[in-house]
């Protein structure tokens, strides 16, 4: 069982175009999931999908499921699962909502934000410096943001401010993924990730539940099966070469993503979005390669994949 919120270690031999295509092959995945997501539009409602969405992928969970009761947890264990699992669900649910409001570049670009947040509570929580550089490169990252959301040009959307609670919600998850594989193996990491995110879900779900065709069943099934293969090729490529690597390849999601949206979601390509998801990209990636010059192991990888 793998593990899609922390990078496993590298191998000894670095295998940089096989990182690079896997990389590929997660992008891939990943824009389809998002695309798929946006493709079901009004036909359901967001926190009934994202409710689903997790129900159906329990099954990626059966392989972990011996791991997963061989765990011995502590009350701090359970209590640190139970919170990231409420956190983690009101980012899933702000994200599915989001899907419906902003175009599916807007939605990638603003994806990247992520990775800056787990740069700030790796910090704040988890007692890491922060050097001049990475500072300046999530000063960086904001401006991209900003340009990306232009405040007082346009209107921000509720959508907009759905994806900025994502960011943030996600980031968070992340950083309690890290304390948790501390002691605990990625997969039973995982597996309550799964079981908890669904839970939190349930009361939502239930408020605004309408029973569902058997054509969104499979929809929100095949969203779960990209989201689980993009994560698994995310670190197949993790494992064929250092991040610093495969993770400059992530800009093309935001290319795909901005000409997916207009072939067929007739969106507009905005290049404002594309300047700002440039600017936030560059900065994660530069912060990736000069933690890997320095060598830092201690420093938290960001992470640019959706936890969704």
């Amino acid at each position: 069982m793998f593990n899609p919120d922390m990078p496993l270690p590298q191998t000894a031999d670095s295998r940089p175009l096989a990182g690079i295509l896997w990389m590929l092959a997660a992008g891939l995945c990943f824009v389809v999931m998002t695309a798929m997501v946006k493709s079901m539009g009004q036909g359901m409602h967001p926190i009934q999908s994202a409710f689903l969405r997790y129900l159906l992928g329990i099954v990626f969970v059966l392989p972990a499921l011996r791991s997963l009761l061989a765990a011995r947890l502590t009350r701090r264990h359970w209590t640190m699962f139970g919170l990231r699992g409420a956190i983690h669900a009101v980012g899933v649910m702000l994200w599915f909502f989001a899907m419906t409001r902003i175009p599916l570049a807007e939605v990638t670009a603003m994806n990247y934000l992520t990775p800056i947040y787990v740069s700030l509570g790796a910090a704040l929580f988890l007692g890491e410096t922060l050097a001049a550089r990475r500072i300046t490169a999530i000063f960086v990252a904001l401006i991209g943001a900003a340009i990306i959301l232009r405040p007082g040009f346009r209107e921000i959307s509720p959508g907009h401010l759905a994806m900025l609670g994502t960011t943030l919600t996600l980031g968070g998850s992340y950083l309690l993924a890290k304390a948790a594989v501390a002691d605990l193996s990625p997969a039973v990491v995982v597996a309550h990730l799964s079981i908890w995110v669904t839970v939190a879900m349930i009361p939502f779900a239930v408020a605004v539940w309408q029973t569902p065709s058997w054509q969104q069943l499979a929809v929100l099934f095949a969203i779960a099966s990209f989201a689980t293969a993009g994560h698994y090729f995310m670190t197949l490529a993790l494992q064929a070469a250092p991040v610093a690597v495969t993770q400059p390849v992530t800009f093309l999601q935001l290319i795909w993503a901005t000409l997916l949206g207009a072939l067929v979601f007739g969106e507009g390509v905005d290049i404002w979005v594309v300047a700002g998801g440039t600017l936030i990209l560059a900065s994660v990636s530069f912060i990736t390669w000069r933690e890997a010059v320095l060598k830092r192991r201690p420093i938290t990888p960001p992470s640019i994949a959706p936890k969704l």
